[in-house]
């Protein structure tokens, strides 16, 4: 069960109307690190959590974060209102509204024209929200993780967006929204840290052969060594050794077929084999000039064709 309350968790105080800003903020309400994915991240993860604790700080957060999106798109509403206002009543010249609506710096005119100032649940861009942002995947130690990345990354996008404004009553309100990421971070890692064993994720355990080697696949100049592959934790696998293939095989595909599909499928090969030793018209040959002819031979060396046709064949 759901109850609204209407007052605010924090209250939105907006200097003036800036539909640009406005346009910036719809990255937090529509956006992929925006407060209505983060909501139906974690309210669908409770939905099929089993353990009572964490379920209750799902549906707790989940529930938090759509307050978060209420107290967003009241900011985006608030500065949209005088341009809201003249969209609707036609008071401004057309070219004067169209000025206002995409001047230096504005990227609002879609917002604006399509939605009439309003609060889509679009992105910046006016890219449409969708499912595809919540990456559940159905594991609590992988999602607590995805979870606690979700909050580091809102926390980036507030921190740029309070940047984009002097409206104090805007910094203000973004910085309390940017703040209780930072708490739900500290949530999930808790909760997270709570589970032992919680690495790796799932339950089978990892083939001890490869969980500890480190692979220097991209080798020369700025090859570095650090914590993430030192001797200490890592077995640092460099040189040929690192390109060939893991298992000690030939690295060679193969799959076991019966002979009747062995059969098939070397006559398929026959069939669509191809003749190395052709050399056919193309259609781009047949469309290219007598000039082009010329320079595409001295380019690559050839005799340059005869003139009344394509490298002198018969069309």
């Amino acid at each position: 069960m759901f109850a609204h309350n209407k007052r605010l968790q924090y209250t939105v105080r907006v200097n003036e109307p800036n539909p640009g800003l406005a346009n910036l903020l719809l990255e937090q309400f529509g956006g992929p690190q925006g407060e209505l994915a983060a909501a139906l991240r974690y309210f669908t993860q409770a939905l099929s959590e089993d353990d009572p604790g964490r379920k209750d700080m799902l549906m707790d957060i989940a529930t938090e974060e759509l307050s978060h999106l209420e107290v967003i798109g009241t900011m985006v509403a608030m500065l949209n209102k005088g341009a809201k206002g003249r969209i609707a009543e036609g008071v401004d010249r057309e070219a004067d509204l169209y000025r206002s609506i995409n001047g230096a710096g504005n990227d609002s005119h879609v917002t604006q024209v399509l939605y009439g100032g309003g609060t889509p649940l679009v992105n910046s861009a006016g890219v449409p929200w969708t499912a595809a942002y919540i990456d559940t995947i159905g594991d609590p130690t992988s999602d607590l993780r995805s979870n606690i990345a979700a909050e580091a990354r809102a926390k980036i996008v507030y921190e740029r967006l309070i940047n984009c404004t002097d409206d104090p009553g805007v910094k203000e309100a973004l910085g309390f929204l940017m703040t209780r990421e930072v708490s739900h971070q500290k949530s999930f890692e808790k909760a997270l840290y709570s589970m032992e064993p919680n690495f790796p994720p799932g339950k089978l355990p990892a083939d001890p052969r490869f969980a500890s080697t480190y692979y220097n696949m991209s080798q020369g100049e700025g090859d570095m060594r650090g914590p993430w592959n030192n001797d200490e934790n890592f077995q640092f696998v460099t040189g040929e050794q690192a390109i060939s293939p893991a298992d000690g095989g030939d690295g060679m595909a193969q799959v076991r077929l019966g002979p009747d599909e062995m059969q098939r499928v070397e006559q398929a090969a026959m069939r669509l084999r191809s003749d190395p030793g052709s050399n056919p018209t193309t259609g781009a040959e047949l469309g290219m000039s007598p000039k082009e002819e010329a320079l595409e031979a001295a380019g690559s060396g050839k005799t340059t064709p005869k003139a009344g046709g394509a490298s002198g064949k018969k069309k």
